[in-house]
């Protein structure tokens, strides 16, 4: 049997315990610090759990915790570039006076950016209409708003008006406009022209970073076997690859399925689960991960960021091209509101979609809010991306945030759910902030969640942290039982301060193998129960469960960011 990592298990040590084993010592540390926790929030003296001692010594191979500390765009970067200022929209049309359609003159502005070479286009104060999706389609070119309070893009129109239907790809009646596309949408031209000539079409679009004509990508180069957490890997062909260049390291799976066994963490659970109909699940593979190389010396590759996975050759790992991608733009300082119109039923969303980033690659959204939505904030084949500052509000969302379609290493951090301002009207269904489709590596952190739930998708996305979040658990999570476990190994929840006291999705130390629930509120089940989707033993670890305030540290990205290794050297380079 093999462990998170591949190893055989004489290779375990004292981080593998059983899950009978871990939860008794869990309740043990948790009734230590119950006293203290239960006088209040900072009251009594800091609680450090097991986990995150044990995550220092292996910081890039830990089997419950993944390495998140260069989430998010430029790795994390306290702040965006800032870019010159080159185009203000009134000077190509746009008048803030609620009336006029101002879609053309922004994306004109937008398109000057772009030929420009980039730079920063502003929207004063106002409130300007748009009756078109704003495109940022090209690279380092920035939207900034005056803020959030006081530069408004009204918008009036849905994207079923301004492109067309979105069928889903399984039948029926279903709306992709209900898991996809913004109305401020941020994408390549290339896979943007794909997608509306697909949808005009009424073909199924394809949304990732590789496409199914072979003149969307290529071959570069064969990848050697390496583990988990590498950041240097061996290649068979360098002359390709360049410092600073973008590839994707390209994994698919063979007929056992062993790469969906190693991405659940592997052992008896995963080697019997039935994967050959999760038919939803394994359209997601190949597993496509972009990131940029630092290095090149010989056949030796450092990347930016440590491997998410083995390398195996059963795999047939490559590094491969991909669709241009849309790298250093942002949007900033501006509400979105689409006008108000109810909530529709589940899956038949119109497109009152925010603000969207598809194939994005160190790209941002900073103090943006966005009101009467259908879905709020996503990230479609988008990594290394930040969402900043960020807030949705208005009259209720099917999705608040969603991140699919192999999005990874991306950042979300000081978010807000506000409650509804209107009721939910009858068949409607309420997410929250939603991961699936093999998604990795991403960070919800220091978020006020008034409304909804912390919305695992299926489709077996791993190794995602959330962190430092307030919510009101009144939300459930969805996805179709054809896209597989909700879960694959590595999911941290960490200082979760649960206020109606409601386990679904929060606690996963029953659901989720190989995973963390450290410092939650003690919470109950509700009528959406789940089970786990693995059999046996899931090697889950629940520590300081009912003591969210005694916890140290109080926020896992932020520690992971600030901590460095003894060794300043990973596999030889410096980190």
């Amino acid at each position: 049997m093999r462990d998170a990592h591949g190893a055989a298990d004489g290779g375990r040590n004292d981080m593998s315990m059983t899950r009978r084993v871990l939860l008794g010592s869990a309740v043990a540390v948790a009734a230590g610090a119950g006293t203290a926790a239960a006088a209040g929030a900072g009251s009594g003296p800091a609680a450090t759990p097991p986990l995150w001692r044990e995550f220092r010594r292996t910081p890039f191979t830990h089997p419950q915790i993944p390495y998140i500390g260069r989430a998010g765009c430029h790795g994390g970067a306290a702040r965006p570039p800032r870019r010159p200022v080159v185009a203000d929209v009134r000077d190509f049309g746009a008048v803030a006076d609620g009336t006029t359609d101002c879609a053309p003159a922004i994306n004109r502005a937008i398109a000057a950016a772009g030929r420009a070479g980039g730079g920063t286009v502003t929207v004063p104060s106002g409130t300007f209409r748009i009756d078109d999706v704003i495109r940022l389609d090209r690279s380092h070119v920035v939207l900034r708003g005056a803020g959030s309070g006081r530069t408004t893009l009204y918008a009036t129109k849905h994207l079923t008006e301004l492109i067309g239907a979105y069928g889903s790809r399984y039948g029926g009646d279903k709306s992709g406009w209900s898991w996809a596309g913004g109305l401020i949408w941020l994408a390549p031209r290339a896979r943007w022209e794909s997608l509306v000539a697909a949808i005009r079409a009424k073909a199924w679009p394809y949304e990732g970073w590789t496409g199914n004509r072979r003149d969307e990508w290529r071959p570069l180069t064969a990848v050697a076997p390496a583990r988990l957490g590498s950041w240097t890997i061996t290649v068979t062909d360098a002359s390709s690859l360049r410092p600073g260049a973008l590839v994707l390291l390209r994994l698919a799976d063979d007929a056992d399925h062993t790469l969906l066994e190693h991405m659940c963490g592997g052992g008896p659970g995963p080697e019997t689960y039935v994967w050959d109909d999760k038919t939803k699940l394994t359209s997601y593979v190949p597993y496509e991960w972009p990131v940029r190389i630092t290095r090149v010396r010989g056949r030796k590759v450092t990347l930016e960021r440590p491997l998410p996975l083995d390398v195996r050759p059963e795999w047939n790992p490559q590094l491969t091209t991909h669709v241009p991608e849309l790298t250093g733009s942002g949007v900033e300082g501006l509400t979105l509101e689409a006008a108000e119109t109810p909530q529709r039923p589940h899956l038949l969303d119109r497109g009152h979609n925010g603000v969207v980033l598809q194939c994005a690659f160190d790209c941002w959204v900073d103090d943006v809010t966005v009101r009467h939505v259908d879905n709020g904030f996503g990230l479609v084949s988008a990594s290394a991306c930040t969402l900043r500052r960020t807030r949705v509000t208005g009259r209720g969302s099917h999705h608040p945030y969603f991140c699919r379609e192999g999005s990874h290493d991306n950042l979300v951090e000081d978010f807000t759910i506000e409650e509804r301002t209107s009721p939910a009207p009858v068949g409607t269904q309420l997410h929250g902030i939603n991961v699936e489709g093999l998604s990795s590596y991403n960070v919800w952190s220091r978020g006020d969640m008034r409304t909804g739930t912390f919305d695992s998708h299926r489709g077996l996305p791993f190794a995602n942290v959330r962190t430092d979040i307030t919510v009101n658990n009144d939300g459930r999570h969805g996805g179709d039982a054809s896209a597989g476990p909700l879960f694959g190994a590595r999911f941290t929840h960490w200082n979760i301060r649960v206020t109606n006291a409601r386990a679904g999705m929060v606690r996963i130390d029953g659901l989720a193998p190989y995973s963390a629930t450290v410092g939650i509120d003690e919470v109950r089940e509700f009528d959406q129960i789940d089970v786990p989707d693995l059999t046996g033993d899931l090697h889950a670890r629940l520590e300081l469960y009912g003591s969210p305030h005694a916890l140290r540290p109080r926020n896992l990205y932020e520690a992971q960011r600030a901590y460095r290794p003894s060794s300043t050297h990973v596999n030889g380079v410096e980190s």
